[in-house]
């Protein structure tokens, strides 16, 4: 799946996994605040298990640290498309955001500010921009942006960071989800690896033969290669269901009645369904 897609994912994962809305299941509400500013967070979290390509969106999201990360990453977890595109990732990322939240510091002015969450929420906010191409190549810009947001939640909102690894862990197995639909697959359960049977690989006509490669990779490749038109008609309302959501919390925060809005937009379109049909 494309980094773009994958990123808007992770967004409209967020949204409705926390929102409280009638769009949203609310399975983990968080407040207005955390559902935007968590809602690129975790499109940046969906980037994560490409950390171990050295040329891909996160290498270029925020230079020099984001291609000194990838180098090392890639290094540890086998290349592209190995231990970070597993359970154990996924695992492994969670539990990194949640001792980076025990980093903190207290002040007399401000409290108990969060560092480590600040930082990953910088590298992870920077990811997300770079993907979706809201600061397009301006490097500076999306520095400033990334620190800025980091900085404003983990000093004026520190409490917001509790959601952190849940919003890690949510946003890597999205990105896994969705490469696990293309035909590439992913070795879910590295660092094991079960090739197919010889009798799989000799009978190509089998349905078996795209979902478990020669390699031990799985897919369920419904989306078929990255990029398809498949993939586009999917992500096209999934990435609009992600702006809806934000946009929502937005209008929520700044003290807009958006619950009538739906209720009255709701019986309208029933009435001209009902009028329709009856």
């Amino acid at each position: 799946m494309m980094g773009g897609h994958h990123a808007a994912s992770g967004a409209a994962a967020w949204v409705a996994v926390t929102a409280s809305t009638p769009i949203a299941f609310g399975w983990y509400p968080v407040s207005d605040v955390g559902i935007m500013t968590g809602a690129l967070v975790c499109a940046g979290a969906a980037l994560l298990p490409d950390a171990d390509h050295h040329n891909g969106t996160i290498s270029h999201s925020l230079p020099p640290v984001s291609e000194a990360l990838t180098k090392a990453v890639s290094a540890v977890s086998g290349g592209h498309r190995n231990g970070t595109h597993s359970i154990i990732g996924v695992a492994v990322f969670t539990a990194i955001a949640w001792l980076a939240g025990r980093l903190s510091f207290h002040t007399e002015t401000f409290g108990d500010v969060l560092v480590g969450p600040g930082i990953m929420a910088v590298l992870l906010i920077a990811f997300a921009v770079r993907a979706l191409k809201i600061t397009g190549q301006r490097r500076w810009w999306t520095w400033t942006l990334s620190v800025s947001l980091a900085v404003f939640v983990a000093v004026f909102a520190p409490e917001e960071w509790y959601w952190m690894p849940f919003c890690v862990g949510l946003g890597c197995a999205v990105h896994i989800l969705g490469d696990f639909l293309t035909t590439r697959g992913v070795p879910l359960l590295w660092p094991l690896r079960f090739r197919s049977p010889r009798w799989v690989r000799r009978h190509r006509w089998l349905p078996f033969d795209d979902m478990w490669s020669p390699k031990g990779n799985l897919s369920v490749p419904l989306l078929g290669d990255a990029g398809s038109w498949r993939e586009w008609a999917l992500m096209t309302p999934v990435s609009i269901y992600a702006l809806v959501g934000v946009a929502w919390a937005v209008l929520d925060q700044m003290g807009f009645d958006t619950l009538s809005v739906w209720d009255g937009a709701t019986a309208l379109v029933a009435g001209a369904v009902e009028g329709i049909t009856g």
